[in-house]
């Protein structure tokens, strides 16, 4: 192996797939090279080759030498890390652009009136889903947080408060001013001192006791309508974040919301 499997796995951080790696680093270490030396050093199916190293070129790890055979020349990593960012900073840009076109176009309402008449075929019931990721669950709670109309419970960890005030204080805040009752319930620790300090300004705290209430989860009811539960504890690696997200009314009122005001009634309030 050319480089230690540390390398690797930083190079797979910055998207890069198992055969751009192989062919970058054997590009490196040589310097220039045909796809047909670069299949052998690498291990690369030939194939698959030419299709691997031109994707590098797009990204602008590499610079395509015209010629016969054509061959590959390595650019220093620094460099072809900084032409790779900016080349994701663009298409960014562009695809942005595009999203707030189609928004603003015409198009939105045939998807929007589309999507209505599926609403009407189904129960609220059958919209349940899993959610996997940080960054989806974050995205979920985005959108209910935005739509709330009266109130949101939360019953949270420590880990799970830190969390909430890094990603979502802003669009609770907006809840707040718009009326919605805002009530978290959690373990206060001196991990989340902090958060609790900066929340209590928005929402309603009230702490667990632990001895009395032995609970260490996270789940979220919204207006009694709609839910996410959390799967797993929060300090999951951000790629294992799992949750269970419903608009059963059922679940979310008749269930969730019960337990959380049992836990409510029974816990104390901030001092």
């Amino acid at each position: 192996m050319l480089v230690s499997a540390k390398v690797f796995d930083a190079l797979k951080g910055i998207g890069l797939n198992l055969y751009e790696r192989r062919l970058w680093v054997a590009l490196l270490a040589r310097g220039t090279g045909t796809a047909s030396e670069l299949s052998e050093i690498a291990g690369v199916p030939r194939s698959r080759t030419y299709d691997v190293l031109q994707s590098l070129a797009d990204k602008g790890f590499v610079v395509v030498q015209t010629g016969k055979p054509i061959k590959y020349v390595a650019i220093p990593p620094d460099e072809a890390l900084e032409r790779a960012k900016k080349k994701l900073e663009e298409e960014y840009k562009i695809a942005i652009q595009r999203i707030d076109d189609l928004k603003e176009s015409v198009v939105m309402r045939d998807l929007n009136d589309l999507f209505s008449k599926g609403l009407k075929i189904i129960s609220p019931e059958d919209i349940t889903g899993a959610l996997k990721g940080k960054y989806s669950v974050h995205q979920q709670f985005e959108t209910m947080f935005k739509d709330a109309k009266e109130k949101i419970s939360i019953l949270t960890t420590s880990d799970g408060l830190n969390e909430l005030l890094k990603s979502h204080f802003d669009i609770l805040k907006k809840a707040k001013e718009k009326g919605v009752q805002i009530r978290i319930a959690t373990i206060a620790d001196e991990k989340n001192a902090d958060a609790i300090k900066s929340l209590s300004g928005i929402a309603e705290i009230r702490i667990i006791n632990e001895k009395e209430i032995p609970i260490s989860g996270r789940f979220t009811v919204v207006d009694g309508k709609e839910l996410i539960l959390s799967l797993t504890d929060s300090k999951v690696h951000s790629t294992q974040d799992m949750a269970i997200w419903s608009k059963s009314e059922y679940a979310a009122g008749q269930v969730l919301e019960p337990v959380f005001e049992l836990i409510w009634k029974n816990s104390k309030s901030l001092a």
